[in-house]
């Protein structure tokens, strides 16, 4: 995550295209927005569009915009997100999904700069930064012919992978604070959440990453009334993972190899060596109850 951050410094102030890499509720987004937001556009537009959420029929006047009477329903002139965007950045969500036609002329637009709302011979012309994302692999989508190779390599000149959260359970915490304290801004009563069941969030998976994870703290808010949250106030999901890890015993990723060498790195902290080996410190006291001279050991070699 730090290398992340620090390439969103360096982007900022350069004007070319970004693609961002990651699977669904990473905060891509987010990242897309801090480019904005850190760069010399902060003061014009910041338009999102997802392009897999629009209809095929539809997402070409939402793009470049249509004129009246140019199809049935456009009872009106509209401007498109690109000139919505002119000035500023455009982040064109789940890029992935453009059909072939819409990937074409995407691909002008971005060479050119120039496109013509639906129904109209004008063109007009616009300043627009892109930042586009995807939750596959576009590189194996070309491969498979389902996205254009030119507009690959126009639209992913800096590509950026925003890593699931599954692989920085060190953020979890820091995540979890920070939910806590927007939630009692918007006067939400809450004092903080266990150890228990920070272990717990800390051991799962998060499918959908940090989007989950925020819908879980709203949830135990909810359900913890105001005290400290604890794991019977977590969403049912987490708890039952927490039933199925205790009834199959020590957790199968860790050895007592791996264990040794992180209570070693970690002094005999426990709580650090959990973070080393990128799991709960239940987990961890859980594998050291079942093998209990591997701690007595770091300490006697002390």
């Amino acid at each position: 995550m730090k290398d992340l951050f620090e390439m969103i410094r360096e982007i900022t102030e350069v004007d070319i295209p970004v693609f961002i890499q990651g699977e669904s509720g990473t905060g891509k987004e987010l990242v897309a927005r801090a480019i904005h937001n850190e760069g010399p556009r902060v003061h014009k537009a910041f338009v999102p569009v997802n392009c897999g959420a629009l209809p095929e029929g539809l997402l070409e006047s939402e793009l470049f915009g249509h004129v009246k009477g140019s199809f049935t329903g456009a009872l009106r002139d509209r401007k498109g997100r690109f000139e919505m965007a002119n000035g500023g950045t455009l982040f064109l969500d789940e890029i992935g999904d453009l059909p072939k036609v819409m990937q074409a002329k995407l691909l002008r637009v971005l060479q050119e700069g120039k496109f013509e709302r639906v129904g109209d011979e004008k063109t007009i012309s616009v300043d627009v930064r892109i930042i586009s994302a995807a939750n596959r692999n576009l590189k194996h989508e070309v491969e498979k012919g389902n996205f254009r190779d030119d507009l690959y390599y126009r639209v992913s000149v800096v590509p950026i992978h925003m890593p699931p959260l599954r692989k920085r359970k060190n953020d979890i915490p820091l995540l979890i604070n920070d939910f806590l304290e927007k939630a009692t801004y918007k006067g939400q009563k809450t004092k903080t959440i266990s150890e228990s069941a920070l272990s717990v969030m800390i051991d799962y998976a998060w499918p959908g990453n940090v989007r989950e994870l925020q819908s879980a703290i709203h949830y135990a808010l909810i359900k913890s009334r105001g005290k400290i949250i604890q794991p019977a106030h977590l969403p049912i999901e987490l708890r039952k993972q927490k039933i199925d890890r205790l009834s199959r015993g020590p957790s199968l990723r860790l050895d007592s190899k791996t264990v040794k060498e992180a209570l070693i790195r970690s002094g005999g902290n426990k709580a650090k060596a959990a973070r080393y080996l990128g799991v709960g410190r239940a987990t961890l006291y859980r594998f050291l109850k079942n093998f209990p001279d591997i701690a007595s050991n770091i300490y006697e070699s002390e």
